[in-house]
């Protein structure tokens, strides 16, 4: 049915990578580059009495030494502009920034950073989200420290329970959890370079949201600042507003000596600046019938913002659409917060909200399940959302196909789920004990009603037939340049060996806004096959002009254009040739706007996604009882993605998903107390590695979508949201003991709660 797309393909970037001709932001040189680095609180909640920089500038080999008083803007943020470039009065978090220099080495930078000396007032802080809840705000500006409150209804959830024969109450807790990309972030900024006020290069995950905070920042125009993304080792998510915060540090530098300045994190101060995946704190209340059948949730989610609002007002949004789970549930009452902490701030990561409620509410159907004496698997299948079934939003899943039967059926029967089940559920002796767990899924494609969500390509066919792309969505490791390319040879009938794909580059690619949400392959890709249909468009009519052969019907395939009746025409190159000498334009731009969908926040109803992708792991392990060591021993993961553009690549995918979902289940988790942060580096901040990889079953499921770009959606952030949920529920069989707290690490359970490791203060 298809040349490229569907099939294995090499990835674009696949040999500058391997052979280390890649170049990442360490490896930026420039002529009279200067080093960046930033002084940081000494407390996570302060007043900054006075600033005494001026043995910093005596110091030879020193540039430059900046505070907020040389800031233009000091407020940046992606939805709410509450985020300091660098503290003027007060320090909210231990990862606020007091003081900046440049210099001509990193040791003279180290110098002067030593020889800054503030002076500090301390002040009480808030680290729990419930006692900020009650408490004055910590930003003077704000009425409240709530960030942001979203709320779903659906029928009556009194009415609900009173119809329930069994209701029962839990409450579930997760953690905060480091994006542990490999490359910490780094950025230079280039002063006046190609008539551009600064440029960017660097390990930048949204270039346009990097340029318009540095845009704010400047108070400059978005047109005199050029943000180029080179390759990134790494983000999850996570190289977004802390990336943005050093890039206008990194610029106002720049300007500031009229030199390149290369600002890079070591690992400590990446972890100690970084925002975070939120905690939550969630009550769930839940109805049912005697033989199963949901008959209410109630549910309150809080998540610690930390210190600013970062991305908290959407990735609570996303919570509360997912807090149900992908269940039939007539009668809902779901509450999701986001307060303010003097915690190191959270924001965007791999997931986005999902994980969190999915380990909530998957637990909770296990619970449920014991309680009503069913397998996890029938309460599932009594359940789950079908065909023409209405979410807990109010909305009909009408326009796709809804595949949570088909995902769980394959996954059971691909790690034998039913037949280890009833194995693991008889008494076990000894100290080695198993168990098996599932969790689903479904989730909303794109950014949803919480934005418009549209992206651009530009697509230019060459003389000699070879095609260059430049996409306003970037490459973060994901394979976007792979999957664009297959998308375009797809359409335009060449090798992909003839497509170039450029760097995102915000004065040139089409603003796109973030890459995030798992959108690059459905939205990000449909813009690539708009282009790639204008160019072909242009082609045919110009053909048909030549040759008196009807537009419509020309068949562009193997790199030759054939008449309706499959007759050889001409070359595809031959044809880029001749229209390029008869004045044809062949550079288009892509656009693509996602369908209509609305929310109303007053109601808590609405459709807030066009699309979604369904999802069941099923996790088997084995629990050492005199240790409390878990070891993961089989994974099967089975998501219905659309249409597979690259299946290998998709698996690969699915392999880094369900790893990070381990990580998070059992052993990652960012120590703080009181708001200093103990694990800064990875000798204590745990992440699995190979030798904790399980045996991974992927498993494709394929249900082409009508909106996407060849049937496709998406599969970057549902590959983890499960793990976690899965792995506990297969913990509780075999320990016979449900843990609501996550990670599930030796502590808890060996003794069911964390030791209290109290090494923060450092």
């Amino acid at each position: 049915m298809f040349s490229t797309v569907n099939k294995p393909a090499e990835r674009v970037d696949a040999y500058e990578k391997v052979t280390g001709r890649a170049k990442y932001g360490a490896d930026l040189q420039f002529a009279g580059m200067l080093y960046g680095k930033v002084l940081r609180a000494k407390q996570p909640s302060a007043r900054i009495k006075s600033i005494n920089v001026e043995k910093a500038r005596a110091i030879p080999g020193v540039w430059a030494v900046m505070t907020a008083q040389d800031v233009p803007c000091n407020e940046i943020g992606v939805i709410i502009q509450d985020q300091q470039v660098l503290a003027k009065e007060r320090i909210y978090y231990i990862g606020d920034g007091v003081a900046m220099v440049a210099a001509e080495s990193l040791d003279v930078a180290a110098k002067a950073l030593e020889s800054i000396e503030v002076e500090y007032e301390e002040m009480g802080g808030i680290f729990d989200p419930l006692v900020s809840k009650e408490s004055d705000p910590i930003h003077p500006e704000r009425a409240s420290n709530e960030v942001v409150h979203h709320k779903l209804r659906k029928g009556n959830v009194d009415e609900g329970f009173a119809g329930s024969d069994v209701i029962i109450e839990r409450e579930y807790e997760t953690q905060f959890v480091e994006h542990s990309y490999i490359e910490p972030e780094v950025v230079v900024a280039v002063p006046h370079e190609n008539g551009s006020l600064v440029t960017i290069y660097g390990s930048v995950q949204n270039v346009f949201a990097t340029r318009d905070a540095v845009a704010r920042c400047l108070k400059a125009d978005l047109s005199k600042i050029r943000v180029v993304q080179n390759h990134i080792g790494g983000s999850f998510g996570g190289k977004d507003e802390v990336v943005s915060a050093m890039a206008c540090r990194a610029a106002l530098l720049a300007l500031k000596t009229d030199r390149p300045v290369k600002m890079a994190n070591t690992r400590e101060e990446s972890i100690v600046e970084s925002y975070k995946r939120h905690p939550y704190k969630m009550k769930y209340k839940v109805g049912a019938t005697k033989d199963g059948k949901l008959m209410a949730m109630e549910i309150e989610a809080v998540a610690d913002g930390g210190a600013y609002a970062c991305q908290t007002p959407f990735v609570t949004w996303r919570s509360v659409v997912q807090a149900t789970g992908p269940y039939e549930v007539p009668n809902v009452k779901t509450d999701t917060y986001g307060y303010y902490t003097n915690n190191v701030y959270t924001g965007a990561m791999r997931g986005y909200g999902s994980p969190q409620v999915i380990f909530a509410n998957e637990s909770l159907m296990d619970e449920l399940a014991q309680e009503l004496g069913i397998t996890p698997l029938e309460i599932r299948l009594k359940n789950i959302l079908k065909n023409g079934s209405v979410t807990a939003s109010g909305q009909k899943l009408d326009r796709h196909e809804v595949s949570l039967a088909e995902v769980m059926k394959k996954a059971t029967e691909a790690i034998g789920y039913e037949e280890k089940y009833k194995e693991y559920s008889k008494p076990q002796r000894g100290d080695k004990r198993r168990g098996i767990g599932m969790a689903i899924s479904f989730r909303g494609c794109s950014l949803g009603a919480e934005a418009v969500d549209g992206a651009g390509t530009v697509l230019s066919i060459q003389k000699d037939g070879s095609v260059y792309l430049y996409s306003g969505l970037a490459e973060n490791g994901q394979g976007l340049k792979t999957a664009f390319c297959q998308i375009a040879a797809e359409e335009l009938g060449i090798d992909m060996k003839h497509i170039t794909f450029l760097e995102a580059n915000t004065l040139i690619s089409p603003d796109s806004g973030s890459t995030v949400a798992s959108r690059s392959t459905l939205v990000g890709g449909n813009s690539v096959l708009n282009a790639a249909m204008r160019a072909r468009k242009a082609l045919s009519e110009f053909l048909a002009g030549q040759y008196n052969v009807p537009a419509e019907g020309l068949i562009f395939k193997d790199s030759n254009i054939f008449t309706p009746d499959g007759k050889k025409l001409i070359s595809f190159a031959e044809a880029a040739n001749k229209a390029f000498w008869a004045g044809v334009q062949l550079s288009h731009v892509g656009w693509y706007v996602a369908p209509s969908i609305h929310w109303d926040e007053e109601e808590g109803r609405g459709n807030p996604y066009f699309t979604y992708v369904y999802g069941c792991q099923i996790a088997e392990v084995e629990v050492d009882m005199g240790t409390g060591e878990v070891t993961v021993l089989n994974m099967a993961a089975a998501h219905d993605v659309g249409r597979a553009i690259n299946p290998e690549m998709l698996k690969g995918q699915i392999y880094g998903g369900v790893m990070m979902g381990l990580g998070y289940g059992i052993m990652e988790e960012v120590e703080t107390d009181e708001g200093y942060i103990a694990n800064t580096n990875f000798d204590e901040y745990i992440i699995p590695t190979s030798k904790d990889m399980p045996n991974i079953i992927p498993i494709i499921v394929e249900n082409p979508d009508p909106d996407g770009p060849f049937g496709a959606k998406s599969i970057g952030e549902p590959t983890l949201e499960l793990g976690a949920a899965a792995i506990a529920n297969a913990i509780a069989q075999a320990t016979g003991r449900r843990i609501r707290s996550l990670p599930l690490n030796l502590e808890r359970v060996l003794l069911g709660h964390p030791l209290k490791k109290g090494r923060g203060r450092k």
